[in-house]
């Protein structure tokens, strides 16, 4: 559990918000933020991924449906954000 905690802590996202709010201010901080939360569903579902098929398929085949899935979900938001006049 430690290690997971570790791995969660927002040690890149605090120096990104940092390194975005020194270059490009406020506005592209929340920005970045929200995008941040449009991007959490797929991350939970790559991580879902990983939990129920790494038994049953193994590793490199897990982590690829994984990350494959995670690409597609994230692309499909992107496109319907871009639709909504909101990406």
């Amino acid at each position: 559990m430690l290690a997971a905690f570790v791995a969660t802590f927002p040690t890149m996202t605090a120096l990104t918000f940092a390194l975005v709010y020194s270059k490009a201010g406020q506005i592209a901080t929340v920005n970045y933020a929200k995008g941040l939360l449009f991007m959490t569903p797929p991350w939970i579902i790559y991580v879902l991924c990983l939990i129920f098929l790494l038994p049953r398929w193994g590793f490199l085949k897990s982590l690829t449906v994984g990350v494959l899935t995670y690409m597609l979900l994230a692309g499909i938001i992107s496109m319907v954000m871009k639709h909504l006049g909101r990406g």
